[in-house]
Protein backbone atom coordinates (compact mmCIF):
# COMPACT_ATOMS: atom_id res chain seq x y z
CA UNK A 1 0.00 0.00 0.00
CA UNK A 2 1.38 3.76 -1.04
CA UNK A 3 -0.29 5.52 2.03
CA UNK A 4 -1.10 9.56 0.77
CA UNK A 5 -3.41 10.48 2.87
CA UNK A 6 -1.95 11.38 5.91
CA UNK A 7 -3.84 14.66 7.17
CA UNK A 8 -6.40 12.13 7.41
CA UNK A 9 -4.78 10.50 10.19
CA UNK A 10 -1.05 8.67 10.48
CA UNK A 11 0.43 5.45 11.20
CA UNK A 12 1.10 5.12 15.07
CA UNK A 13 4.73 5.39 15.14
CA UNK A 14 6.72 2.55 17.09
CA UNK A 15 7.41 4.51 20.28
CA UNK A 16 3.70 5.74 20.32
CA UNK A 17 2.99 1.71 20.14
CA UNK A 18 5.59 0.99 22.63
CA UNK A 19 4.15 3.32 25.34
CA UNK A 20 0.57 2.53 24.93
CA UNK A 21 1.15 -0.97 25.20
CA UNK A 22 3.28 -0.63 28.28
CA UNK A 23 0.33 1.70 29.54
CA UNK A 24 -1.86 -1.14 28.65
CA UNK A 25 0.08 -3.77 30.28
CA UNK A 26 1.89 -2.28 33.27
CA UNK A 27 1.64 1.13 34.25
CA UNK A 28 -1.99 0.71 34.21
CA UNK A 29 -2.74 2.20 37.17
CA UNK A 30 -5.06 5.37 38.09
CA UNK A 31 -3.23 8.53 38.38
CA UNK A 32 -4.79 10.00 41.16
CA UNK A 33 -4.45 6.79 43.27
CA UNK A 34 -3.01 7.38 46.09
CA UNK A 35 -0.14 4.79 46.50
CA UNK A 36 2.67 3.59 44.45
CA UNK A 37 1.28 2.13 41.59
CA UNK A 38 -0.95 5.15 41.07
CA UNK A 39 2.06 7.38 41.95
CA UNK A 40 3.62 5.57 39.10
CA UNK A 41 1.05 6.33 36.80
CA UNK A 42 1.20 9.94 38.30
CA UNK A 43 4.73 10.68 37.38
CA UNK A 44 4.30 8.57 33.83
CA UNK A 45 1.28 11.46 33.28
CA UNK A 46 3.69 14.48 34.00
CA UNK A 47 6.54 13.32 31.93
CA UNK A 48 3.92 13.27 28.97
CA UNK A 49 2.30 16.58 29.50
CA UNK A 50 6.28 18.16 29.25
CA UNK A 51 6.81 16.06 25.66
CA UNK A 52 3.70 17.31 24.49
CA UNK A 53 4.47 20.63 25.63
CA UNK A 54 8.31 20.58 24.85
CA UNK A 55 7.04 20.02 21.12
CA UNK A 56 4.63 22.76 21.52
CA UNK A 57 7.01 25.33 22.80
CA UNK A 58 4.54 25.83 25.71
CA UNK A 59 4.84 26.56 29.43
CA UNK A 60 3.92 22.57 30.67
CA UNK A 61 1.25 23.60 32.99
CA UNK A 62 -0.88 25.12 30.13
CA UNK A 63 -1.27 22.22 27.95
CA UNK A 64 -4.59 20.35 28.68
CA UNK A 65 -4.99 16.68 27.31
CA UNK A 66 -8.74 16.05 25.29
CA UNK A 67 -9.79 13.27 23.33
CA UNK A 68 -8.43 14.84 19.88
CA UNK A 69 -8.71 18.40 17.63
CA UNK A 70 -12.78 18.33 17.34
CA UNK A 71 -13.06 18.60 21.20
CA UNK A 72 -9.65 21.45 21.46
CA UNK A 73 -12.08 23.20 19.23
CA UNK A 74 -15.18 23.10 20.85
CA UNK A 75 -13.63 23.76 24.32
CA UNK A 76 -11.80 26.56 22.68
CA UNK A 77 -14.25 28.17 21.23
CA UNK A 78 -17.46 27.93 23.69
CA UNK A 79 -15.18 28.43 26.72
CA UNK A 80 -14.92 31.12 25.22
CA UNK A 81 -17.94 32.65 24.62
CA UNK A 82 -19.33 31.00 28.50
CA UNK A 83 -16.28 33.15 29.88
CA UNK A 84 -16.63 36.55 27.88
CA UNK A 85 -20.16 36.76 25.71
CA UNK A 86 -21.24 39.75 27.65
CA UNK A 87 -18.67 41.69 26.40
CA UNK A 88 -19.60 41.54 22.37
CA UNK A 89 -21.21 39.65 20.17
CA UNK A 90 -19.10 39.86 17.28
CA UNK A 91 -16.39 36.63 16.18
CA UNK A 92 -14.19 36.34 13.75
CA UNK A 93 -13.15 32.92 11.96
CA UNK A 94 -12.89 31.91 8.09
CA UNK A 95 -14.61 30.26 5.00
CA UNK A 96 -11.97 27.34 5.15
CA UNK A 97 -12.15 26.12 8.97
CA UNK A 98 -12.67 22.09 10.00
CA UNK A 99 -16.43 21.77 10.38
CA UNK A 100 -15.13 21.77 14.10
CA UNK A 101 -14.66 25.21 14.35
CA UNK A 102 -17.48 26.08 11.45
CA UNK A 103 -20.44 24.23 13.06
CA UNK A 104 -19.73 25.86 16.34
CA UNK A 105 -19.78 29.27 14.52
CA UNK A 106 -23.21 27.96 13.30
CA UNK A 107 -24.21 27.30 16.62
CA UNK A 108 -23.63 30.98 17.94
CA UNK A 109 -25.33 32.39 15.12
CA UNK A 110 -28.01 30.58 16.51
CA UNK A 111 -27.99 32.07 19.97
CA UNK A 112 -27.33 35.55 18.03
CA UNK A 113 -24.04 35.83 17.57
CA UNK A 114 -22.33 38.27 14.36
CA UNK A 115 -19.85 35.59 12.72
CA UNK A 116 -17.71 37.54 10.19
CA UNK A 117 -16.47 34.58 7.76
CA UNK A 118 -12.76 35.69 6.10
CA UNK A 119 -12.58 34.64 2.46
CA UNK A 120 -9.47 33.69 0.84
CA UNK A 121 -7.67 34.26 -2.56
CA UNK A 122 -7.63 32.36 -4.99
CA UNK A 123 -4.87 29.93 -3.64
CA UNK A 124 -6.47 29.93 -0.23
CA UNK A 125 -4.68 32.78 1.36
CA UNK A 126 -5.92 34.80 4.53
CA UNK A 127 -4.14 37.61 4.90
CA UNK A 128 -3.61 39.77 8.39
CA UNK A 129 -4.93 43.07 6.52
CA UNK A 130 -8.12 40.85 5.54
CA UNK A 131 -8.31 40.26 9.61
CA UNK A 132 -7.91 44.21 10.16
CA UNK A 133 -10.47 45.20 8.56
CA UNK A 134 -12.80 42.53 10.16
CA UNK A 135 -12.03 43.46 13.80
CA UNK A 136 -14.17 45.95 15.83
CA UNK A 137 -14.62 46.70 19.13
CA UNK A 138 -17.50 44.44 20.36
CA UNK A 139 -15.15 41.67 18.70
CA UNK A 140 -14.61 38.81 21.74
CA UNK A 141 -12.86 35.75 19.59
CA UNK A 142 -10.98 35.13 16.77
CA UNK A 143 -10.59 31.66 15.81
CA UNK A 144 -7.88 31.56 12.70
CA UNK A 145 -6.49 27.60 11.74
CA UNK A 146 -2.75 27.63 10.89
CA UNK A 147 -2.46 25.42 8.31
CA UNK A 148 -5.79 24.90 6.07
CA UNK A 149 -6.10 21.25 5.62
CA UNK A 150 -7.12 21.02 2.02
CA UNK A 151 -5.75 23.83 0.20
CA UNK A 152 -1.78 23.77 2.29
CA UNK A 153 -2.03 27.38 2.97
CA UNK A 154 -0.44 28.59 5.79
CA UNK A 155 -2.30 31.37 7.85
CA UNK A 156 0.16 34.05 9.23
CA UNK A 157 -1.09 33.00 12.85
CA UNK A 158 1.52 35.18 14.84
CA UNK A 159 0.92 38.77 13.21
CA UNK A 160 -2.61 38.00 13.20
CA UNK A 161 -2.25 37.38 17.47
CA UNK A 162 -0.24 40.63 17.60
CA UNK A 163 -3.01 42.60 15.66
CA UNK A 164 -5.90 41.03 17.43
CA UNK A 165 -4.05 42.10 20.81
CA UNK A 166 -3.13 45.52 19.60
CA UNK A 167 -6.55 46.49 18.38
CA UNK A 168 -8.89 44.15 20.17
CA UNK A 169 -7.02 43.97 23.76
CA UNK A 170 -10.18 41.86 25.38
CA UNK A 171 -10.45 39.50 22.62
CA UNK A 172 -9.48 36.16 22.55
CA UNK A 173 -7.20 34.35 20.15
CA UNK A 174 -7.04 30.85 18.82
CA UNK A 175 -5.62 28.91 16.56
CA UNK A 176 -6.90 25.43 15.48
CA UNK A 177 -3.72 24.22 14.88
CA UNK A 178 -4.04 20.18 14.03
CA UNK A 179 -2.37 20.28 10.40
CA UNK A 180 0.16 22.71 11.56
CA UNK A 181 1.97 21.06 14.97
CA UNK A 182 5.09 19.28 13.62
CA UNK A 183 4.41 20.49 10.05
CA UNK A 184 5.34 24.38 10.10
CA UNK A 185 7.54 25.94 12.96
CA UNK A 186 6.36 27.36 16.05
CA UNK A 187 6.33 27.56 19.30
CA UNK A 188 3.02 28.33 21.60
CA UNK A 189 5.18 31.36 23.70
CA UNK A 190 6.16 33.29 20.16
CA UNK A 191 2.86 32.47 18.28
CA UNK A 192 0.83 34.78 20.74
CA UNK A 193 -2.29 33.20 20.48
CA UNK A 194 -4.37 32.48 23.41
CA UNK A 195 -5.69 29.11 22.47
CA UNK A 196 -4.29 26.33 20.70
CA UNK A 197 -5.60 23.03 19.45
CA UNK A 198 -3.40 19.93 18.36
CA UNK A 199 -4.55 16.22 17.77
CA UNK A 200 -2.85 13.20 17.84
CA UNK A 201 -3.03 10.78 15.28
CA UNK A 202 -1.97 13.58 12.74
CA UNK A 203 1.28 13.20 14.06
CA UNK A 204 2.10 9.59 14.22
CA UNK A 205 0.47 9.16 18.02
CA UNK A 206 -2.90 7.03 18.37
CA UNK A 207 -6.27 8.91 17.53
CA UNK A 208 -8.73 9.41 20.39
CA UNK A 209 -6.34 12.02 21.94
CA UNK A 210 -5.15 15.91 21.75
CA UNK A 211 -4.46 19.07 23.85
CA UNK A 212 -5.49 22.38 24.16
CA UNK A 213 -2.72 25.12 25.26
CA UNK A 214 -4.53 28.11 27.18
CA UNK A 215 -2.17 30.47 27.54
CA UNK A 216 -1.44 31.98 31.05
CA UNK A 217 -3.52 35.02 29.82
CA UNK A 218 -6.30 32.91 30.58
CA UNK A 219 -5.95 32.07 34.10
CA UNK A 220 -9.82 32.05 34.75
CA UNK A 221 -11.25 30.12 31.83
CA UNK A 222 -14.06 27.59 31.99
CA UNK A 223 -13.60 24.10 32.51
CA UNK A 224 -14.77 21.68 30.03
CA UNK A 225 -16.15 18.94 32.23
CA UNK A 226 -16.80 19.05 35.80
CA UNK A 227 -16.31 16.15 38.25
CA UNK A 228 -13.06 14.78 39.94
CA UNK A 229 -10.87 17.61 39.23
CA UNK A 230 -8.20 15.97 36.56
CA UNK A 231 -6.38 18.73 34.48
CA UNK A 232 -5.84 21.09 37.02
CA UNK A 233 -9.69 20.73 37.30
CA UNK A 234 -10.12 21.84 33.61
CA UNK A 235 -11.46 18.44 32.00
CA UNK A 236 -12.43 15.74 34.83
CA UNK A 237 -12.38 12.47 33.92
CA UNK A 238 -10.18 9.78 34.79
CA UNK A 239 -6.84 10.69 32.30
CA UNK A 240 -6.71 7.83 29.08
CA UNK A 241 -3.02 7.39 29.80
CA UNK A 242 -2.07 4.81 26.87
CA UNK A 243 -3.84 7.26 24.21
CA UNK A 244 -2.08 10.42 26.22
CA UNK A 245 1.36 8.15 26.91
CA UNK A 246 1.12 7.80 23.15
CA UNK A 247 0.74 11.21 21.69
CA UNK A 248 3.96 12.11 24.14
CA UNK A 249 5.84 9.62 22.83
CA UNK A 250 4.84 10.89 19.08
CA UNK A 251 5.65 14.17 19.86
CA UNK A 252 8.98 13.28 21.39
CA UNK A 253 9.99 11.50 18.10
CA UNK A 254 8.39 13.79 16.10
CA UNK A 255 10.24 16.65 17.31
CA UNK A 256 13.63 15.50 17.40
CA UNK A 257 13.64 15.06 13.81
CA UNK A 258 11.22 17.68 13.16
CA UNK A 259 13.52 20.24 10.95
CA UNK A 260 14.62 17.19 8.68
CA UNK A 261 11.27 15.54 8.14
CA UNK A 262 9.68 18.70 6.95
CA UNK A 263 12.49 20.09 4.50
CA UNK A 264 12.76 16.43 2.71
CA UNK A 265 8.12 16.41 2.77
CA UNK A 266 9.12 19.82 1.06
CA UNK A 267 11.49 18.40 -1.06
CA UNK A 268 8.88 15.74 -2.06
CA UNK A 269 6.08 17.71 -2.66
CA UNK A 270 7.80 20.59 -4.47
CA UNK A 271 8.86 17.42 -6.62
CA UNK A 272 5.33 16.04 -7.57
CA UNK A 273 4.08 19.54 -8.43
CA UNK A 274 6.47 19.67 -11.03
CA UNK A 275 5.98 16.46 -12.39
CA UNK A 276 2.12 17.11 -12.28
CA UNK A 277 2.34 20.54 -13.43
CA UNK A 278 3.66 18.87 -16.69
CA UNK A 279 0.75 16.82 -17.15
CA UNK A 280 -2.35 18.32 -19.40
CA UNK A 281 -5.53 18.10 -17.68
CA UNK A 282 -4.92 17.74 -14.23
CA UNK A 283 -5.07 21.44 -11.74
CA UNK A 284 -3.12 22.37 -8.86
CA UNK A 285 -5.54 23.59 -6.14
CA UNK A 286 -4.26 25.92 -3.47
CA UNK A 287 -0.93 27.36 -2.14
CA UNK A 288 0.43 24.15 -1.18
CA UNK A 289 3.16 26.22 1.40
CA UNK A 290 2.60 23.72 3.89
CA UNK A 291 5.23 20.77 2.95
CA UNK A 292 2.90 18.08 3.33
CA UNK A 293 -0.63 18.99 2.03
CA UNK A 294 -1.57 19.44 -2.05
CA UNK A 295 -4.96 19.56 -3.68
CA UNK A 296 -5.37 18.10 -7.39
CA UNK A 297 -8.15 17.92 -9.58
CA UNK A 298 -8.15 16.47 -12.84
CA UNK A 299 -12.09 17.97 -14.87
CA UNK A 300 -14.22 15.39 -16.22
CA UNK A 301 -12.94 12.61 -14.43
CA UNK A 302 -15.28 12.55 -10.95
CA UNK A 303 -13.32 12.40 -7.28
CA UNK A 304 -14.82 8.52 -6.87
CA UNK A 305 -13.79 7.34 -10.04
CA UNK A 306 -9.90 8.61 -9.50
CA UNK A 307 -10.09 7.44 -6.02
CA UNK A 308 -11.30 3.99 -6.97
CA UNK A 309 -8.59 3.53 -9.56
CA UNK A 310 -5.85 4.93 -7.30
CA UNK A 311 -6.67 2.32 -4.90
CA UNK A 312 -7.48 -0.63 -7.14
CA UNK A 313 -3.02 0.26 -8.04
CA UNK A 314 -2.83 0.17 -3.95
CA UNK A 315 -2.71 3.97 -3.56
CA UNK A 316 -4.84 5.79 -1.11
CA UNK A 317 -6.01 9.42 -1.08
CA UNK A 318 -8.55 11.58 0.27
CA UNK A 319 -11.44 13.28 -1.98
CA UNK A 320 -10.67 16.28 1.11
CA UNK A 321 -11.34 16.57 4.30
CA UNK A 322 -12.06 12.82 5.61
CA UNK A 323 -14.92 14.75 8.08
CA UNK A 324 -16.43 15.73 5.22
CA UNK A 325 -17.48 13.26 3.57
CA UNK A 326 -20.26 13.19 0.44
CA UNK A 327 -20.24 16.98 0.26
CA UNK A 328 -18.30 19.28 -2.09
CA UNK A 329 -15.47 21.00 -0.79
CA UNK A 330 -16.62 24.21 1.10
CA UNK A 331 -12.45 25.32 0.90
CA UNK A 332 -12.78 25.26 -2.94
CA UNK A 333 -15.96 26.64 -3.03
CA UNK A 334 -14.37 29.78 -1.08
CA UNK A 335 -11.38 30.06 -3.30
CA UNK A 336 -14.34 29.92 -5.97
CA UNK A 337 -12.26 26.90 -7.88
CA UNK A 338 -14.76 26.00 -10.93
CA UNK A 339 -17.60 23.52 -10.19
CA UNK A 340 -15.98 20.97 -12.82
CA UNK A 341 -13.03 21.18 -11.38
CA UNK A 342 -14.34 20.83 -7.30
CA UNK A 343 -16.18 17.79 -8.61
CA UNK A 344 -12.92 16.02 -9.75
CA UNK A 345 -10.98 17.38 -7.09
CA UNK A 346 -8.69 15.36 -4.48
CA UNK A 347 -5.86 15.16 -2.13
CA UNK A 348 -2.50 13.89 -1.64
CA UNK A 349 -0.99 14.37 1.61
CA UNK A 350 2.72 13.32 2.83
CA UNK A 351 4.32 12.41 6.05
CA UNK A 352 7.75 11.31 6.88
CA UNK A 353 7.61 7.80 5.79
CA UNK A 354 6.93 8.79 2.29
CA UNK A 355 8.82 8.10 -0.58
CA UNK A 356 10.23 9.52 -3.82
CA UNK A 357 9.29 6.11 -5.92
CA UNK A 358 5.69 5.97 -4.16
CA UNK A 359 4.93 9.60 -5.73
CA UNK A 360 6.65 8.32 -8.94
CA UNK A 361 3.83 5.56 -8.69
CA UNK A 362 1.10 8.36 -8.11
CA UNK A 363 2.15 10.35 -11.00
CA UNK A 364 2.59 6.90 -13.39
CA UNK A 365 -1.05 6.04 -12.62
CA UNK A 366 -2.60 9.48 -12.91
CA UNK A 367 -0.73 9.46 -16.25
CA UNK A 368 -1.83 6.43 -17.46
CA UNK A 369 -4.89 4.98 -16.00
CA UNK A 370 -6.80 8.56 -15.41
CA UNK A 371 -6.02 11.32 -17.16
CA UNK A 372 -7.26 9.49 -20.64
CA UNK A 373 -10.20 9.27 -19.32
CA UNK A 374 -11.25 13.35 -18.99
CA UNK A 375 -10.28 13.29 -22.95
Amino acid sequence: MIYLDNSATTRPCGAAVEAMTKALTENWGNPSALYNFGFDAAHALRDARHKVAAAMGAEHDRVFFTSGGTEADNWAIFGTIKRFGKRGRHIITTAIEHHAVLNCMKDLEAQGFEVTYLQPDGEGRISAADLKAALRKDTILVSIMMVNNEAGSVIPIQQMAKLTHKLCPDAVFHTDAVQGFLKVPFTAKALGADLISVSSHKIHGPKGCGALYISPRLRSFPPLLQGGGQESGYRSGTEGTPAIFGFAAACAEGAATFRSDIAREKELLTGLVEKLSALEGIRINGSHEAPHILSLSIPGVPTQNTINILQDHGICVSAGSACAKGHRSHVLEAMRVSPEAMDGSFRVSLCRDNTADELDELVHVIRTEILPRAR
